[in-house]
């Protein structure tokens, strides 16, 4: 099947318009300390929603920096109440967890479980320690064909597929690996296509403040073909576009042909 057969479901909002979506940013943003006269403005001003404010441009407190929430310890301490979770699950389907094939499954669940959602336990700002270089170049990046395997959020099976990213640098270049490191962090999450497809731009964005950035993913959703409608060919497609990507209708187009090719 080729691949751009299916409509892309295209999101073309700023970055600081998705902040909220996407689990990077809080919309919180840095304010001095107040101090004398100016609490009581200052208190008035936090309570504002972020953007009602007039004046200057604000920076936006990056949260995606601390975005771990689970750790190994965390995967220790759960794991025996997660197992025991499975247990009431198999029982629940009909089954004897005492029986010889389903003694160890719990626990064999459990640890699977945790190491199909490892992107909690992990950061994006620890994927790109080191990684981020000065280079004067300023042409397209592209690397295709990325695998991905995630979990959907509603039904918790399986969607897998590949993802495409391209951005076009602003004097900074990214560690190749690096780029797929970002989707294996936030695709071992439970998910769903729109949202990760967002979240691996907005990423790449924030860290390297390119000229724009384009993310395409194609997926196959197991929700769609184990159960439901069984549709056993379909593909979802999404696509974020940001910067140029998003105005300049020849760099998507560019960007697009090569991840085709």
């Amino acid at each position: 099947m080729e691949p751009f057969e299916q409509t892309l479901s295209v999101s073309t909002e700023k970055p600081d318009g998705v902040s909220g979506l996407n689990g990077h940013f809080d919309g919180m943003v840095k304010r001095a300390a107040p101090s004398g006269a100016g609490r009581a403005t200052a208190a008035a001003a936090e309570s504002q929603p972020p953007g009602a404010e007039s004046g200057s441009p604000r920076p936006v407190m990056e949260s995606w920096r601390d975005d771990r929430t689970r750790s190994v310890e965390d995967n220790e301490s759960s794991l025996p109440s997660l197992a025991a979770a499975y247990t009431t699950i198999l029982r629940g389907l009909g089954e004897d967890p005492q029986r010889q094939g389903l003694l160890k499954t719990p626990w064999r669940a459990a640890t699977a479980m945790q190491f199909f959602t490892k992107g909690y336990q992990e950061k994006i700002i620890d994927v790109l320690n080191d990684a981020i270089f000065d280079e004067d170049h300023d042409e397209m990046v592209i690397v295709k064909d990325i695998d991905m395997f995630s979990m959907c959020e509603h039904h918790l099976v399986p969607i897998f597929g590949r993802v495409h990213i391209g951005y076009l640098p602003n004097k900074r270049v990214l560690g190749l690996s690096k780029l797929a490191r970002i989707v294996e962090i936030y695709s071992r999450r439970l998910q769903v296509q729109e949202r990760l497809t967002k979240q691996i731009a907005v990423a790449i964005t924030e860290a390297l403040k390119p000229t724009g950035v384009g993310v395409v993913i194609e997926a196959t959703h197991m929700c769609m073909v184990m159960r439901g409608v069984q549709k056993m060919n379909s593909k979802t497609v999404t696509s974020t576009m940001l910067g140029v990507f998003r105005e300049d209708p020849k760099t998507r187009d560019e960007f697009l042909a090569l991840i085709r090719s």
